[in-house]
Order: C-alpha cells, then structure tokens, then sequence
C-alpha cells in the first residue's frame, strides 16, 4: 500500500538531516591519496602541490601513499578495493583512464564501474629530449638519424602505458622510424641512463624533464604541445618542427571508490576547483608546465572518452604491446 504524501516527506527529510551533517563534517580525520607512480615523478610532483592546498582548506592531513607498479593497476586497484567513505582517494591520469582500456583489455578491474570520477586537476605535455652525445639538434635531425639507423636508438619511458611510451610509438608511426622501447619504473630511474647516453631519446613530462633541458644536462628538441611552452620559447613545438599534427599530453585528476557517497565526491570537487584558484598553486604549476583544469565530474569523463578514443588508435596501429 502506498504512503501518503505527508508521510513521503517526513521520510525524505529525515534522511537528509541524517546524510546532511555526515557530508557537511567531511573529513574528520587525514585523508590517503593513492598514486600509481614512484616518488618524484610527474604525478607525484603535481599531486603534491595540490595536496598542500587542499590541507590549507580542509583542515585534515593527506598522507600520499605511492605505489608503483603493474602499469599503474598496483595502485588503481588499491583505490578500486578501498572502504567507499572518502577517506582513500587516488589519483587517475591517461594511462589508467584511458590508454589502459586499449593496451590491457584483461585488467583486474573496470575503470568505468569500479571508479567515481571527482575531477580533473591539471594538464601537461611532454618534451622530446635527447643525450648531449647523440649528434642530432633538430627533430628532423632526429627523424634522419633514426631512419639511417634502424633499431639503434633507445626511446626511455617512465613505463609501459605511459605517454612517453604511446608518444614514441605515436612519433614513429607518424615518422617511419623504427626507435625501440625501453620502459623504466618512473623518470627518476630513466633520466640518469639519458644524461650517460646508455639511452639516446625520451619523450617525458615537462613537469620532471624541464629542470634537466634548462641546465643543459639534455638537448630538448620538441614539445609536443601545438603551441611553445612559455618556459622554453626556443625550443618549437613538435609539429611545426618537422612531424605536422603531433600532439600529446598528459592529464589527471582525483577518483574515488565507486559507492563513495555522491556528497563526498561533490566535496572533494569544490575544494579541488578552489584549490586550482590559489596564488600559490597556480605559481608553482606555471614553473614546471603544468595547467590547472578543474571542472565538474561530467566535464572530466567527457574529456576521459575523447581520450580512449585517440590512444586505443595509436595503440593499435603500433601494436604496443607491455613490454
């Protein structure tokens, strides 16, 4: 038998009186944000600094708790398996949102179900890079090099799946070049086999690359952006030195446990947007490249299925495969 209409109501607002002070009193103790990438990488670098603000506004402590490994299912999975309360968040950039989907199929979990989008907090793009010791200054330099020798040059990654790894697959099928993979646990661990010339190419993010092309320690010959980065204005973008249409970038933003209450996730959002507003953040995100995005959930898993749709393309048409 139904209810009455009077009855309906009171039920109604009884339980948001009851949910209401739970989301208005979030959070009540620290916060742990999972990352999927090693101390000092890219994502590392950037969560941080948002992090600082976010503990600036939320009065509450985040504990970063980096656990590499597996693509970055390591620790999307931990997210993934989390108690649903807001208090375990993770961050999810372009490998485990979206080129993941096209280059493991078979993973141990579904991003689209398993995970509650908040937001998308920032944007960055890579530079091509190569050792002092390769004699080459030019992307057309690089591309003639490549061609005259065939499998001799090492392309370093942070990882497989990552976009220094799918940028260089993209670059030599755009290119003709064959330039062979060499993917490393994180940029901490690539970088020093660069500077010594073990590995001759790199395509990483400008937020972890930069401070190594300014101090003259590696040759930067491209950024993969359409547009010059503002911090190395010489140095023209990829396309317009010699690969027309290239573009690449990196993005991320924060997830949550699917069943997280719809409050929360709304709670995390409002402070990140007011987060990326900050003086401070948007000063220390302009010294290493990095874009402050912000937005609402939707605006993020729009961009989230224009994404899958680019990389599952280059990942088939090269046959990436984790390596």
């Amino acid at each position: 038998m139904p209810l009455p209409e009077t009855v309906r109501s009171v039920l109604v607002v009884g339980l948001f009186l009851l949910v209401a002070p739970a989301a208005a009193e979030y959070p009540e103790r620290p916060i742990r944000l999972i990352l999927s990438s090693a101390p000092g990488a890219s994502s590392d670098v950037v969560s941080r600094i948002l992090s600082t603000e976010l503990v600036k506004q939320m009065g509450q402590q985040i504990i970063i708790d980096n656990r590499p490994g597996a693509v970055q299912t390591l620790g999307t999975g931990m997210v993934v398996r989390a108690n649903p309360d807001g208090y375990t968040i993770g961050y999810a950039n372009v490998v485990t949102l979206a080129i993941n989907k096209a280059l493991m199929p078979n993973q141990p979990y579904d991003t689209d179900k398993d995970l509650a989008l908040v937001g998308q907090f920032l944007s960055t793009y890579n530079l091509l890079a190569v050792t002092n010791g390769l004699p080459v200054r030019s992307v057309k330099e690089l591309i003639e090099y490549a061609r005259q020798n065939p499998g001799k040059l090492l392309n370093a990654s942070s990882g497989n799946g990552t976009t220094g790894h799918l940028g260089g697959e993209l670059f030599k099928i755009m290119t003709g070049t064959q330039i062979v993979h060499v993917p490393y646990k994180g940029t901490a661990q690539a970088i020093p086999d660069l500077l010594s010339g073990q590995i001759q190419v790199i395509f990483d993010n400008l937020t972890s690359i930069s401070p190594h092309a300014k101090s003259g320690k590696v040759r930067g010959l491209g950024v993969s952006s359409l547009k010059r980065s503002p911090i190395f204005p010489d140095i023209p973008t990829i396309s317009e030195a010699g690969v027309p249409g290239y573009e690449t970038n990196s993005w991320g933003g924060i997830v949550v446990p699917v069943r997280t209450p719809r409050a929360i996730v709304m709670k995390l959002n409002a402070e990140i947007n007011r987060a990326l507003q900050s003086a401070a953040l948007k000063e220390r995100y302009a010294a290493i490249e990095a874009e402050p995005v912000g937005g609402t959930p939707e605006q993020f898993a729009a961009y989230v299925k224009k994404e899958r749709i680019k990389w599952a393309e280059v990942v088939k048409k090269s046959g990436a495969k984790v390596d």
